[in-house]
Formats: C-alpha cells, sequence, structure tokens
C-alpha cells in the first residue's frame, strides 16, 4: 500500500471517529480523545492554508528574486560581448581601411607594408604580423618575425571563405607560431580588377586583458569558446586555451541567457552566456549559484525561521485553547451528570413517598382500633372490682398500647417524609437553632455522660430560612451522633461563615464511623445500619430538607475515628415557586 492509501485510510478512520463521537460517558480517555482531535483539527486547519500561502509567496518571491539578482550577469554578458565585438571589429575595420587606401603597389613594397604594420600595432596592438596575398593564394608581401614570404594559402578554408564574404575571422589556434593567436583577413577588389587579400594575425592576450577588466569576483569565471566547444581563452577553473570547455553548449540565443547547472565539480553554477553571429564565438561567465543567491538563501533561511515560529506559536495557543474548552466540557459535563443523578433520586424520594404515605394510612386505622380498643380492655381490668391476673392483663394491655405508640411513631415518620412539608421562611439565628435541638438532648447526654463540646461563632450572621425544618434536620444529625458514640463519647457542634452567601454548621462525633460502602447509602431511603428499630428515614427527610431550603449536606467518615456531617446554608433561602409572603 502506497503512503497516499495509508494516508487516505488514516483520514477516514479520523472522520468516521469524528462522526460516532457520542460516547457521553465521563471517562478520562473520551477527553483526551476529544482534545487530541480538537488539536488535529486544529492543526490541518491552521497548518495548510498556512503551507499553501507561504508556497505560493515563497515560489514568487523567489523568481522574482532570481529575476532580480540573475539581471547582473545578463548586464555583464552582454557588456564583455559588446568589448570583444567591438575589439574584433576595430581591428577588421583598421584592416579594411589600409586595404581601401593603400594600392597593391604601395602594399606590395616591403617597406610601406613594415610601415603600415608599424602603424598597426602602434594605434592598436595586438598585431602580430600582416601579410600581402594575391589572387592565387601566393602570400607576396610579408611582415613579422616569421619567413612566410611566399607561402601559398589558396587550398586553405579561411582563404576560400574570404574571396566569398570578404571578410574571415578564425578562431584561435597554436600553428607553427606556437602560441595562442587567431587571424583576420578582407579582401580588396581594384577598379582595375586588381584582386589581393590582406591579412594580419592577432595575439590572444587581448582576449585575456578584456576578460581582466570586466572585474570578476574570485569566485567567478569567464572565458569564451568557438562553436565546437573548445576554449577560445583560458579559463581559471575549467581548462586551458584550445581544451574542450567541460560545459555542454547552451541553446543557440543572441540575447544574454542565464541557466541553472552543475559544472564538473559539482557545484551549483549559473551560467551565463551569448553567441556572438560575427565573428563566431560563444562567451560564458559562470558564478557559483551559492554566491550570487547568498542574500535570498539567508532571506529565505530568515523566512523559514519566522514560518516555523508562527507555527509553533499557533500550536501552542491552540494547546492551551483546546485544554481550557475541554476542561470546560468535562466541568459542564460533571454538572450534567451530577442534575441527572439528583434528578433521578428525587422522583426515586416521590415515589416511595406516596408509596410510604399509602402504607401508612393502611395501617394507621387498623392501628387506631387495636388502641381503642387496648385502651378500653384497660379502663375496664382498672375499673374492675373483681378481676383474676390483673395485673398481668394490665400488664399485657400496657405492651399493646406501647407497640401501637411505637407503630404511630413508624407511621408518622412515613407520613413527614412523604407529605409535602409546609416551609415557614424567616429571619433566625443558626446558633440559636442549635441551642435548642441541644436543650432536648441534654438529658440524654448527661445520663450517658456524653461529652457535648459547643463552639458557636458569635459574629454569625442571621439567615433566611425556616425555623422548624431546621430543628429536624439537626435533630436528626444529632440523634445520629449520639447513637454512634459510645457511653462516655464525645460530640463536638461548631458554626462558622463559610464564604460571603453560606453559614455551616458542623457535627462531629467520635463513634465508630462508617465505612465507604456504607456513605453511598446513608441518604437513600429505608436505608439503616440500626438493626431492628432504625426506619432509615431521617438522613433522607434531612437530605431533603436542606436541599428544599438551599443548602448542601457535607459528610467526612472514617471507621473507627468518627463522622462528621456540615451543613452548608444560604444566609437566604431560594424562593420556592408557589411560595407567598414568606410562606410555601
Amino acid at each position: 500500500m502506497s503512503f497516499f492509501g495509508a494516508i487516505g485510510r488514516w483520514a477516514r478512520g479520523f472522520t468516521q471517529e469524528l462522526r460516532d463521537f457520542t460516547d457521553y460517558t465521563e471517562s478520562p480517555r473520551r477527553y483526551r480523545r476529544l482534545r487530541r482531535n480538537m488539536i488535529l483539527m486544529g492543526i490541518i486547519g491552521t497548518t495548510i492554508p498556512l503551507v499553501l500561502l507561504a508556497a505560493m509567496n515563497y515560489h514568487q518571491f523567489q523568481r522574482a528574486m532570481k529575476g532580480e539578482l540573475m539581471q547582473p550577469l545578463r548586464i555583464l554578458v552582454n557588456r564583455t560581448k559588446h568589448s570583444f565585438e567591438l575589439f574584433l571589429t576595430e581591428r577588421l575595420s583598421a584592416l579594411s581601411f589600409i586595404a581601401s587606401a593603400y594600392s597593391w603597389e604601395e602594399l606590395a613594397d616591403e617597406r610601406g607594408l613594415h610601415r603600415v604594420f608599424q602603424v598597426m600595432k602602434r594605434e592598436l596592438g595586438g598585431f602580430v604580423d600582416l601579410g600581402l596575398i594575391d589572387r592565387r593564394g601566393i602570400q607576396v608581401g610579408y611582415v613579422g618575425p616569421y619567413e612566410l614570404k611566399g607561402r601559398d594559402y589558396s587550398d586553405q578554408g579561411w582563404f576560400q571563405e574570404v574571396t566569398v564574404r570578404g571578410r574571415y575571422v578564425s578562431d584561435v589556434f597554436m600553428g607553427y607560431r606556437k602560441f595562442p593567436h587567431f587571424v583576420i583577413a578582407v579582401e580588396r577588389q581594384a577598379d582595375r580588377g586588381e584582386w589581393w587579400v590582406l591579412r594580419a594575425t592577432v595575439d590572444t592576450e587581448k582576449f585575456n586583458h578584456l576578460i581582466a577588466s570586466i572585474g570578476l569576483t574570485e569566485t567567478t569565471d569567464a572565458f569564451v569558446v568557438n562553436r565546437v566547444g573548445v576554449l577560445q581563452t583560458p579559463s581559471k577553473y575549467y581548462g586551458k586555451v584550445l581544451e574542450q570547455c567541460p560545459f555542454s553548449l547552451p541553446p543557440p540565443s543572441q540575447v544574454p541567457m542565464v541557466m541553472e547547472t552543475e559544472d564538473p565539480y559539482g557545484r551549483e553554477v549559473l551560467l551565463g552566456y551569448t553567441y556572438s553571429e560575427f565573428p563566431s564565438f560563444i562567451l560564458m561567465v559562470v558564478q557559483p549559484r551559492a554566491e550570487l543567491l547568498r542574500s535570498w538563501i539567508t532571506l529565505r533561511s530568515e523566512l523559514f525561521l519566522l514560518f516555523a515560529a508562527s507555527l509553533l506559536v499557533i500550536y501552542m495557543v491552540l494547546y492551551k485553547v483546546t485544554g481550557l474548552l475541554v476542561k470546560r466540557i468535562q466541568e459542564s459535563d460533571m454538572r450534567r451528570e451530577a442534575s441527572h443523578r439528583e434528578m433521578q433520586y428525587t422522583n426515586k424520594l416521590a415515589s416511595i413517598g406516596r408509596l410510604a404515605a399509602g402504607v401508612a394510612h393502611e395501617i394507621n386505622n387498623p392501628m387506631a382500633i387495636i388502641n381503642e380498643k387496648a385502651g378500653l380492655m384497660k379502663d375496664l381490668i382498672e375499673t374492675s372490682d373483681y378481676c383474676p391476673n390483673r395485673e398481668k392483663f394490665l400488664s399485657l394491655t400496657g405492651s399493646i398500647l406501647q407497640s401501637v405508640e411505637r407503630v404511630r411513631n413508624v407511621t408518622h415518620r412515613l407520613l413527614g417524609f412523604a407529605r409535602r412539608m409546609d416551609v415557614q421562611y424567616e429571619m433566625l439565628c443558626l446558633n440559636e437553632v442549635l441551642q435548642e435541638v441541644m436543650g432536648f438532648l441534654e438529658k440524654d447526654a448527661f445520663h450517658r455522660s456524653i461529652e457535648l463540646q459547643v463552639e458557636l461563632a458569635e459574629d454569625l450572621p442571621r439567615i433566611y430560612s425556616d425555623r422548624g425544618q431546621l430543628q429536624q434536620v439537626f435533630l436528626n444529625i444529632l440523634n445520629n451522633a449520639f447513637e454512634a458514640v459510645e457511653d462516655g463519647g464525645r460530640v463536638a457542634v461548631q458554626t462558622r461563615r463559610e464564604g460571603p452567601e453560606w453559614v455551616a454548621a458542623a457535627i462531629q462525633d467520635n463513634g465508630k464511623g462508617m465505612s465507604e460502602e456504607t456513605m453511598k447509602h446513608i441518604f437513600d431511603p429505608f436505608f439503616t445500619t440500626k438493626k431492628g428499630y432504625g426506619t432509615g428515614l431521617g438522613l433522607s427527610i434531612t437530605y431533603g430538607i436542606v436541599s428544599r431550603l438551599g443548602g448542601k449536606i457535607q459528610v467526612h467518615s472514617r471507621e473507627g475515628m468518627g463522622t462528621t456531617f456540615t451543613v452548608l446554608l444560604p444566609l437566604r433561602a431560594p424562593q420556592i415557586e408557589g411560595s407567598r409572603d414568606g410562606t410555601m
């Protein structure tokens, strides 16, 4: 499978995962996946446009920069080409002028030809010798350091070319002179039908001076090659004169061109060149690409660093923002889940309450009859003059009446759990409510030697709540605390302000404490650890009352260490729908 196939599979899996992301459980893995997906989408959404924009700008900027940086090389090539052409044209023109200004007889005269040659060397320079050739190709006049008079050129190509085109410029060659030179020749036809050729040899050292005068840098090279790629001038790096040029001949062009290529040493270079039609040669200027584009490479590196830094900043911001968003989503899910559980719990309490009310009513009716009959039996026994086993019957009827009272208490609590209890709002002091409740339990604490520690905050603000409901709440909690401790135990009651909007009452005992499993169910209706006598409704009722009053209950317990119930109440209880004048 290709790389693109693997990318396609990953993209399909990623898209499918986004579509199927419906697991609302509060698992940490879900939120890690959510954050990962958000980061990936953010990276894709920001990186792709930035990369495309950067690539377009990079390409356009690179093209513009290259154009501007290559232009000086084109100008250099063009100027050097004109210098070469001017040099050659100047000498051809001088030779043509001499051929036209002097007659055959004057040039055929050795002294006259010598005088002309000296003038040419002095005024123009570079000439090595000068020869006069008749129409048969025989050099009839010669001035120079060699013995070439009488030499026959009739069978040589350059002689045929000059007879056809009227002028000729040769490539550089060594010849029997043993140094690089080239030949220029012009044809002259006199009015009387005379015809001859004036031929001069030029030293190529002048070419080297021309190249040296264009001001090349240390790493830049310039040279001339002919149409078959033979060096006509020496090169600093690519060969001596008359050696084969290592570069392939570029496409013909009469205007200066620049192309990117590699030199024989594997370096990336820019090759500037131009063709000259007559004289026929190719001028080449080679410059290392790194040197010419140094400023562009530096700018490119800076742009890349800026681009990478920008992406890094974007990714860091994306990482932080997604973390904050996922955290908010997780908190929202937790609140939603808590509300859902609370709603389920409330519905459960309502259902059980309706069931309890029905059961209580059904039990109360026969219990009322039993109570009346037992009371009547007791009265009859007490008023009867003769009643064997009077004491025994009185004891039995008393047991019946006590059981009926116990059943009545249970049904009363059931009804209290089930009915919607009226709430009477008033401004009250929480310390006073606790002191009233503790007054009910003082005797019990005294008889069982329970140490009752009270620490009530003196500056506790008054709250707007229901006194009777709060009395029931704290009575239930204190009763449980008293039942949890052994005789001689300790129960501590403390009040304090909890932030700007709350007050708190903490009831702590050093009893046997509760296990974690027990704590999970202490507010469930009918859940009790008091085997045989508990109804399991006390804390359920307490929880319901505190919730209606806008408060909260916190429980901390350790087995063998004791339990602490903390009741948090708002300074002002929320007004429940349906309340009127503070009463509902």
